[in-house]
Formats: structure tokens, C-alpha cells, sequence
């Protein structure tokens, strides 16, 4: 599934609640957009928001993982000959 763009701009009225948001909230607008793209199924937008939450860490681990590796490999090749 696409991961959702969400805009921080002014407040906004939400269509089917009757109250105003004073500030942009980055969780509010994340909130919306996935229940805006499943049709205000809460559900569904909780198990993507997830989704993309865990595919995201499993990125950032993958990540990390080969930077460290490649660190190492920059150590074992910069240590000195004579030992």
C-alpha cells in the first residue's frame, strides 16, 4: 500500500465531526488521511498506519545493519600490519 502524504496546514474542519482543530497536529493529519483512503474505516486505517509503521522500522534496522557492517569492514581494513 502507498504510503499517504499528509499536509500541515492551517486548521481544517473535519466533514463528519462538528469541532474545529485550533493547530495542525502532524498525528491528526496522519490520522485523517488513512481514514480518508479506507472510507472512514477505522480499522482497516489502524492495520495500514501499522503496516507502514513496521515496514518503515524494518527499513531503518536493514539500514543500520549495513552501516554498521560497512563500518566494521572500514576498522578491520585500517588496522596496522605489523601485529
Amino acid at each position: 500500500m502507498p504510503k499517504l502524504q499528509t499536509s500541515h496546514g492551517p486548521s481544517t474542519r473535519f466533514a463528519d465531526s462538528g469541532w474545529e482543530r485550533v493547530a495542525s497536529c502532524p498525528v491528526e493529519d496522519i490520522a485523517q488521511a488513512y481514514l480518508s483512503s479506507t472510507q472512514g474505516d477505522a480499522g482497516i486505517a489502524l492495520r495500514c498506519a501499522i503496516t507502514d509503521a513496521l515496514s518503515d522500522l524494518m527499513e531503518a534496522e536493514r539500514r543500520a545493519r549495513e552501516n554498521s557492517r560497512l563500518i566494521s569492514r572500514g576498522f578491520v581494513r585500517s588496522a596496522p600490519a605489523d601485529r
